[in-house]
């Protein structure tokens, strides 16, 4: 058994960052004295190994407190959890380098891989998953079979601009780890019709308000309800790119469905009031 103090000098972990993970219930003591002061065997120090690898990807604390006590994550799960994460950050590292030796040498290239082919490769199966049976259909006339749009899917999504597009999933998430984590683990049919009914009422009521200013308080009150929504759905930590990349589409793709949705002009003032709320 070791007191906190040695597990302190051992880890580097300071004692007040032991006491907190103890009351937040990241990492109990094995045993506690009568007088209240903290014992760890040797398993509770591998668990705060763990809990460390994990801290080496800023997760927050309440983040790994929810992987390391969920029954259906043995250790060998958690520990090849992590290890497919330093595995992605030191492929990340390794082409940084190697770009910073090119141009160290001249030779000015960019790397913008944002996810790597295997990374990619589980976005698309994800995206497979769970595609509605509409889409599928349509993917399967339109390409001959899911196999053939899959590996146009990957091919398309390795390029520079489908990466630049990712890295604004980052932004919108706050981390890479965040962003593929969404990707992999979309929103339920549920959440989504659910957030969709609310955004139908959301967009009528903006919709019946036109001839007001789009700075006016009750047209960026509902702008905000929109945002929140669309926060919500997304678990992101800044919807601003999200919602600024909608008021794009209503410019352009969504223009015409919107109009005939929501009346003529809609579109133009659905955007130009989320710029407004954003500016």
């Amino acid at each position: 058994m070791k007191t906190v103090k040695e597990i302190s000098k051992i880890t580097g972990v300071s004692v007040r960052a032991l006491h907190y993970y103890d009351e937040i219930g990241l990492l109990k003591p094995t045993v506690k004295s009568e007088a209240g002061y903290r014992f760890y065997d040797d398993e509770a120090l591998e668990t705060l190994q763990r809990i460390l690898f994990f801290r080496e990807f800023d997760i927050p604390l309440k983040e790994i407190r929810d992987v390391m006590n969920d029954p259906s994550l043995g250790k060998r799960d958690i520990l090849q959890m992590q290890r497919k994460m330093l595995v992605s950050k030191k492929e990340r590292m390794e082409r940084l380098i190697a770009s910073i030796d090119d141009i160290l040498k001249g030779e000015n290239k960019m790397d913008f891989e944002v996810f790597n082919r295997s990374e990619i490769e589980a976005i698309c199966q994800s995206t497979i998953n769970h595609m509605p049976d509409f889409l599928r259909e349509s993917i399967i006339r339109e390409w001959g079979g899911i196999e053939q749009w899959k590996k146009h899917y990957i091919e398309r999504a390795s390029k520079e601009d489908m990466q630049k597009g990712y890295q604004k999933w980052i932004q919108w998430f706050g981390d890479k780890e965040k962003a593929l984590d969404a990707m992999l683990n979309p929103p339920s049919p549920e959440a989504v019709r659910e957030c969709e009914k609310k955004t139908d009422a959301l967009l009528k009521n903006l919709s019946a308000q036109k001839d007001l200013p789009t700075d006016a308080p009750p047209i960026q009150k509902i702008i905000a309800e929109y945002a929140y929504l669309m926060k919500q759905l997304y678990q992101i930590k800044n919807e601003a790119g999200i919602m600024q990349t909608i008021a794009s589409s209503y410019k352009t793709d969504q223009a015409s469905i919107t109009d005939q949705r929501y009346g003529e002009g809609s579109a133009e003032y659905f955007a130009k009031a989320i710029e407004t709320y954003y500016k």
